[in-house]
C-alpha cells in the first residue's frame, strides 16, 4: 500500500506540474504534500528526489523543493535546442522502432485526438507529452532520449495555451497537429527517416509561436490616447 501511494503521489506531481496547476518556481511544502498524499516524510522525500532527478523541480540546501523555473535562460535554451532533439529523435525512431512501440503510440494518438476534439487542453497536453515520449523510446538513444525528456516538460507547460486557442486561426493549427501526428507515425511505418525528421521540424513549427505566448503574452489594454492627454494636461 505504501509503495503505491508512493508511486500515486509521483505521477500526481508530474502531472500537476505538467499541467501548471503547480506552477514554475512555486514552493513546495513537504508537510502539505504528506498530508495529502497520505505517506510519510521519508517516501515523499524519495519522491522529490526521482522528479529533481528528472527536471520537474528543484532541491536547494536548506531552501527545500520548488518547481523547475522557467526563467529566460531557461526558455533561450529551450527554443535553441528543441528542434535539434526532436529531428534527430525522429529520424532515429523511424529506424529504430519495434512493433509493440508503434503500437503504443497509434493508441496515444487516439486518445490525443479525442481530448482535442473534445477540447479538454490538459488531456490533450498530456498526451502529446506520451507521444512524443514514445518517440524517443522508439529512438533507443539513451543520451537524446534525457534531454529529450527535460524538454517534454517544460514543451508540455507552454503547450497548456496551445490546447486552449482563442480564435478560429488557432482552432486550425490545433486540427493540423492531429494530421501531423498521422503524418509522423505512417513516415515511421514505413522507416523514412529523412521524411520524419524533415517532419518533426514541421510540427516544431507549427507550435513554435504559440508557445511563445507563453513566455511573450499579449500586452495588456492601454488607452495610449488618454494616457497622452493626461500628460500634457495642466
Amino acid at each position: 500500500m505504501a509503495a503505491n501511494r508512493k508511486h500515486d503521489c509521483l505521477n500526481s506531481l508530474k502531472d500537476r506540474i505538467l499541467s501548471t496547476e503547480l506552477e514554475p518556481g512555486v514552493d513546495l511544502d513537504e508537510a502539505s504534500l504528506c498530508e495529502a498524499y497520505g505517506i510519510s516524510r521519508t517516501p515523499l522525500r524519495e519522491v522529490l528526489q526521482r522528479l529533481s532527478g528528472d527536471g520537474y523541480i528543484q532541491l536547494e540546501d536548506n531552501r527545500g523543493a520548488k518547481v523547475a523555473s522557467m526563467d529566460i535562460g531557461v526558455m533561450r535554451t529551450f527554443f535553441q535546442t528543441a528542434p535539434l532533439i526532436y529531428a534527430n529523435i525522429s529520424r532515429l525512431a523511424a529506424e529504430n522502432w519495434r512493433a509493440p512501440q508503434l503500437d503504443a503510440l497509434k493508441q496515444t494518438q487516439r486518445a490525443f485526438t479525442r481530448a482535442v476534439k473534445a477540447g479538454q487542453a490538459n488531456d490533450a497536453a498530456l498526451c502529446n507529452h506520451r507521444f512524443h515520449g514514445q518517440i524517443g523510446d522508439m529512438a533507443r538513444n539513451d543520451y537524446l532520449v534525457a534531454s529529450l525528456n527535460r524538454l517534454l516538460i517544460d514543451h508540455t507547460r507552454m503547450s497548456q495555451t496551445f490546447y486552449r486557442p482563442t480564435s478560429v486561426a488557432e482552432s486550425v493549427l490545433v486540427e493540423q497537429a492531429i494530421e501531423q501526428h498521422e503524418a509522423m507515425i505512417a513516415a515511421f511505418e514505413s522507416r523514412e527517416a529523412s521524411l520524419s525528421l524533415d517532419l518533426a521540424l514541421k510540427h516544431w513549427d507549427l507550435s513554435r509561436d504559440q508557445l511563445e505566448r507563453f513566455v511573450r503574452p499579449d500586452p495588456l489594454p492601454v488607452d495610449v490616447y488618454s494616457l497622452e492627454a493626461k500628460r500634457h494636461a495642466v
